[in-house]
């Protein structure tokens, strides 16, 4: 599997028996001998980089292989320093995406579902959260819905692999299951990236649990984790405290006024959060002026810089440069972008957190003096105030450089020397594990061959069975009414006669994925028309796939709303479903709507029982041929008087 930050590293000189080690890297910072003296080495650069491989001149021998998740940004960004760390000792290092390993329908779909939980319902990522947290629901993840991963992961282990450590916590407890079964021979070993610890993160079978603090230390003992070793945050070597030149620098490089007090507020790489209501706030306390980063969320900053508040950012790739411009920090999830600065000297303040991580980090990070949690917006003022001119502040800015003084990478190379001189033949038990592992496998395919075809079956033909009679699907408000569905694309001319038009005739209007692509003007027309607004998923022929038609049901449902509209409340399908389609719409509170008819603009409507749907498909003309198909809309239906009506859910 192809690496993510390319498999590059340092040749090592021939290695030599490493000297004896005073004690092993078990326990907390606190319980073990100091390592080498380091120093902060900023804003010139991390010390820790430019360490030698080993004091003596000794390159150890071997290949540690990092696995993150590309879930955000904070598990990748702890990997890319994990492996420039452990390079300058001297080590090869691999690093693979755990989404990769989950292939590509599984993997995407879960960074899809992340996505979609944190913009459209953060209450249900909340939920999952907390569930998430009971024992036997992560012993479970790990001997069923991971289990078939384990032959992937395995094949990316190269023969002189000496380590494996993960920053993505499902990684860590597939790795950990495998050093249970004794089909793992090298030591495991995974790095907490946030400062509270969910269960999750928690591995049995791990060897070593790295944490950021004494407080995640606390929290990680008391959910039974092995070998917790505080090593401190890793973050890039670019951060650090700012010169007075060097600020007056970067606020010009930016743009940024010269003068005056400047809040740096982020909302992760995908711009999630309350994030325009928390600008408006610290706007109108007086205390600063925020600098938003919105991340990928382009229509986040349109709709900031279009209000006028503050100075939002897009995705910006010079982070070092821009909080050496700023003063505090305002976050909501006490991610990556938190540690970061707190390398760079800013006081750091959590504010309205996002459900789930969001809070427990701010709770968290609030305990061990290196971020304020403000609760309430009367606060926010004062707190902002005090972070950059006052007592607090001051105490925070050294909490936060404190947590880089030791290197994390000493603690890692402690235990693989270690692992090294006990370790006898435990790759000739590995093989006989495994070979045990492969003479139970065919019995164990079979069951599940045909578990999986009764269930595919029941998820496939069954669902589709049930849509068609009505599972989950829309109908008019009125029985003896039908319904109009008009599709347009990018060659429709939405004229205001028009869409008066279609609001007489009480018409929904279908919007996908490839019309907010290809034309995001008319798109934008369509959702703020105040029409009923129908999510079109991937467009023609309505079908969803395995993949990219399941994706587009959400990326279309946000579009929507991100263009200005309302959330759509429908979905428009051909009725081919199954119970991931169901499941992904009902997520997104829309119903199911099937056409009865389908029909090109210009053509009259045909026949319709009562409560009939019809969709109307434009063509390349620029009215669509609406006010031919629409001029007959109250006309006699197979010998009904029928009219259009609005849809209504769920009746």
């Amino acid at each position: 599997m192809k690496n993510r930050y390319f498999r590059r590293s340092a040749r090592r000189r021939a290695p030599e028996p490493p000297p004896p080690r005073l004690a092993t890297a078990a326990g907390t910072r606190r319980d073990r001998p100091p390592g080498p003296a380091t120093s902060l080495g900023r804003p010139g650069g991390d010390s820790r980089a430019q360490a030698s491989p080993k004091a003596d001149g000794i390159a150890p021998g071997g290949r540690v292989v990092v696995i993150t998740g590309s879930v955000g940004a904070g598990h990748d960004g702890a990997a890319r320093e994990w492996a420039r760390l452990l390079r300058a000792r001297g080590y090869e290092v691999e690093v693979h995406d755990f989404l990769d390993i989950l292939g590509h329908l599984l993997g995407s779909g879960m960074r899809t579902a992340y996505e979609t939980m944190l913009f459209r319902a953060p209450w249900v990522y909340s939920a999952i959260f907390w569930v998430a947290a009971v024992p036997r629901g992560v012993s479970l993840l790990s001997r069923t819905v991971l289990a078939p991963f384990r032959p992937r992961l395995l094949a990316l282990l190269p023969a002189d692999t000496v380590a494996v450590l993960a920053t993505y916590p499902l990684a860590g407890q597939l790795v950990g299951r495998l050093r249970r079964k004794r089909l793992l021979p090298v030591p495991a070993f995974t790095f907490l990236t946030d400062f509270s610890v969910h269960r999750l993160l928690v591995a049995p079978g791990i060897d070593g649990h790295y944490v950021l603090h004494e407080v995640s230390a606390d929290q990680a003992h008391g959910l039974g984790a092995a070998g917790v070793v505080v090593t401190g945050p890793v973050v890039g070597p670019r951060f650090g405290p700012a010169t007075a030149a060097g600020r007056a620098e970067a606020r010009a490089a930016f743009g940024l006024p010269a003068g005056g007090r400047l809040a740096l507020l982020v909302a992760g790489s995908w711009g999630v959060g309350d994030v325009e209501r928390t600008a408006a706030e610290i706007v109108a306390t007086g205390a600063a002026v925020p600098v938003i980063v919105c991340g990928r969320n382009e229509a986040l900053r349109a709709r900031l810089a279009a209000s006028g508040l503050g100075h939002p950012l897009g995705w910006v790739s010079d982070m070092p440069g821009l909080m050496r411009a700023v003063d505090v920090l305002v976050e909501n999830a006490g991610g990556l972008t938190s540690l970061e600065a707190m390398a760079s000297g800013l006081p750091v303040a959590s504010y309205r957190p996002i459900p789930g991580h969001g809070r427990a980090n701010a709770a968290a990070l609030h305990a061990a003096g290196v971020s304020t949690w403000i609760r309430r917006p009367a606060e926010l003022g004062p707190a902002l105030a005090g972070l950059v001119d006052g007592p607090r502040g001051r105490r925070q800015r050294a909490a936060g450089l404190a947590l880089f003084q030791d290197d994390p990478s000493d603690v890692l190379e402690r235990a693989i020397d270690d692992d090294a001189a006990q370790r006898p033949a435990s790759l000739a038990r590995a093989r006989a594990a495994r070979a045990q592992a492969r003479r139970r496998w065919p019995r164990r395919a079979a069951f599940a061959a045909a578990t999986a075809g009764f269930l595919g079956w029941n998820a496939t033909f069954g669902t589709s069975i049930a849509v068609a009679h009505g599972l989950d699907s829309a109908r008019p408000a009125r029985q003896e009414a039908i319904y109009i569905v008009v599709h347009p694309d990018e060659h429709t001319d939405l004229t205001p006669a028009t869409l008066a038009l279609l609001r007489e005739a009480h018409a929904a209007v279908a919007i996908d994925a490839g019309l907010v692509r290809r034309d995001p003007g008319l798109a934008r027309v369509v959702a703020t028309s105040g029409l009923q607004v129908v999510n079109a998923g991937g467009g023609r022929p309505y079908r969803t796939g395995l993949v990219d038609g399941r994706a587009a049901i959400g990326h279309t449902a946000f579009a929507i709303h991100r263009l200005g509209g309302a959330r759509p409340v429908s979905f428009l399908s051909g009725g081919d479903l199954d119970a991931v389609d169901l499941a992904t719409v009902s997520y997104l509170d829309e119903t199911i709507v099937v056409p009865n008819a389908r029909v090109q603009g210009g053509a009259p409507i045909p026949p319709l029982g009562r409560g009939g749907v019809v969709l109307v498909e434009c063509a390349a003309t620029p009215d669509c041929g609406l006010p031919v198909t629409l001029a007959q809309r109250d006309g006699l239906i197979v010998g009904q008087k029928l009219r259009a009506a609005t849809l209504a859910r769920h009746t």
